[in-house]
């Protein structure tokens, strides 16, 4: 079975800027890169805003994840800090990432390094209704570790 195409118009701020793209056949997010003048420091602890030097015109009922990507989690200790950022089919501003340092090491952010994933993901819209009773389940109000480990 093979998933539906979308199309996703994106707009680069300099012809330099590398579109983002799949690094394999089943991948499920797309490669986002820096565009930066120079090396950007992110020290233990610390966060910064990445530009991607794109912007893009994501479907209506779609919006894009911004999410780490797992080798740098595991290796450095970057990850995106509002994981996973959303952009909104209707932003036309310029897709930053906010990275964070968890590791113990500064960490250096180069002119075209691959920084985050964007998944293009379908979105729902609901229809709230004020009700003051909810239907009774097993579970019940239990939160955090009520289903064990």
């Amino acid at each position: 079975m093979t998933a539906g195409r979308l199309t996703l118009r994106i707009s680069r701020i300099d012809p330099g800027v590398p579109l983002p793209q799949y690094e394999s056949d089943g991948a499920a997010g797309m490669d986002l890169r820096a565009f930066l003048a120079a090396d950007l420091l992110i020290p233990p602890m610390g966060r910064v805003r990445v530009p991607t030097g794109l912007r893009m015109e994501i479907p209506k009922g779609f919006e894009a994840q911004v999410r780490p990507r797992s080798g740098l989690a595991i290796k450095n200790g970057i990850t995106v800090l509002n994981s996973p950022g959303t952009i909104d089919s209707d932003y036309r501003g310029d897709v930053d990432v906010i990275l964070v340092n968890l590791g113990a090491e500064t960490f250096t952010v180069q002119n075209g390094d691959r920084i985050a994933q964007l998944v293009i993901a379908p979105v729902s819209r609901v229809d709230l209704i004020e009700a003051t009773e909810l239907s009774v389940t097993g579970r019940g109000s239990g939160g955090f570790g009520s289903t064990g480990m």
